[in-house]
């Protein structure tokens, strides 16, 4: 019995953390179109074999209510139709010149894109991105309400099965970012997916060059505008900003998550870091339960399953879109999370590098594969 209780209290005290780390931050109403057009927008999208995602981020930059100044892409050395697809949108095509030593090929197309820019304002998205038709309203009322670098993360949408266990991954990093114990952290780290920022403040921290061999290069630039004075401002995409992040494979979800998987953890601070691990711990105890199921043991964990089960229904409202049934099943996205953890600890700890996209990156540059 007293294992029960105290099964039952990890699990109690788990989701329990949870609405803790929790905040629904999201981007704030539409600024008025007027105001907006006193300053010139550039659209960066660094893009490497885009041609299936490409075309939905394109479209949706197309129906805003507020048109950017520029559109452009940057095509880091795809072997496919991105270039042909964004010339046939109108985007201007920037070719990424070969990979210097210590870069990383996203900060890289990131940088280059920047200097063919003119705008005031650089709004920096990843190419799997969809924009609702008021987001670069949002993105700009945010800028205007309080200035700095503006970021939000992505609703992620998945359609099949092998992207349905990102669910872990997701609300882990949807707590990181929108922690109360983060907003004042010296290492407030941005999304890289979705970054908004004027250009005197981006010239100010130095750019994507300041951060050249980073892996996670988002979440060290955000330091950087911390360092510099310059407020980092974080929200949750929600209903207008939102992405499918691997929809090609389980192995690039894998290589995807893997890359930052041991990494992340360790610019959060001990308290946000602290009761995700106790959310985790809950969560993985309570999905035991199947093991237990004819002792008191097996009875606690199985409250504890609908607690967490519960929950994450009601966390997925602004994490995303991942059917009816994967709330029911999220012992099948632990699994996942645990596998990917294993995976990126054996590439960071024993080979010093990650792979993504064809490229080797070494922690702390990058080589070419």
């Amino acid at each position: 019995m007293a294992v029960a209780i105290a099964v039952f209290v990890l699990t109690v005290a788990g989701v329990v953390s949870g609405f803790v780390l929790f905040r629904p931050k999201t981007l704030p109403e539409p600024a008025p179109a007027a105001r907006l057009g006193k300053r010139k927008w550039s659209v960066i999208i660094p893009a490497r074999n885009e041609e299936d995602r490409l075309p939905t981020l394109l479209k949706s930059l197309g129906s805003q209510t507020f048109s950017p100044h520029e559109v452009i892409v940057v095509d880091d050395a795809s072997e496919d139709r991105t270039r042909e697809i964004a010339e046939r949108f109108g985007a201007k095509v920037v070719d990424n010149p070969p990979l210097p030593e210590g870069w990383t090929g996203k900060c890289w197309a990131a940088w280059n894109g920047y200097l063919a820019s003119t705008g005031d304002v650089l709004v920096f998205l990843d190419a799997d991105v969809e924009l609702a038709p008021d987001a670069l309203e949002r993105l700009a009322a945010a800028l205007e309400a309080g200035g700095g670098v503006v970021s939000a993360v992505p609703y992620h949408v998945t359609a099949k099965w092998h992207e349905r266990p990102a669910l872990l991954f997701n609300l882990l990093g949807m707590f990181a970012f929108v922690s109360p114990f983060e907003e004042n952290s010296p290492r407030k780290g941005l999304y890289g997916s979705c970054i908004a920022t004027s250009r005197g403040d981006y010239e100010k921290v130095g750019g994507h060059a300041a951060v050249r061999s980073e892996v996670l290069e988002d979440v060290a630039l955000g330091a950087r505008y911390a360092a510099s004075g310059v407020p980092v401002r974080r929200f949750l995409g929600w209903r207008h900003v939102r992405f499918r992040m691997y929809p090609r494979s389980l192995g690039q979800a894998i290589e995807g998550f893997g890359k930052g998987a041991a990494l992340g953890p360790s610019f959060l601070g001990g308290a946000t870091l602290g009761l995700s691990a106790v959310w985790t711990a809950g969560l993985i105890v309570a999905e035991t339960a199947v093991w237990w199921w004819d002792r008191p043991v097996g009875w606690a964990a199985a409250a504890g399953y609908a607690l967490y089960t519960a929950q994450i229904a009601y966390f997925l409202k602004y994490a995303g879109r991942f059917g009816v049934f994967v709330p029911l099943v999220h012992a099948v996205s632990s699994l996942f999370f645990l596998g990917v953890m294993v995976y990126s600890l054996c590439q960071v700890g024993l080979f010093g590098r990650v792979r993504w996209k064809g490229r080797y990156v070494r922690v702390g540059g990058e080589r070419r594969g």
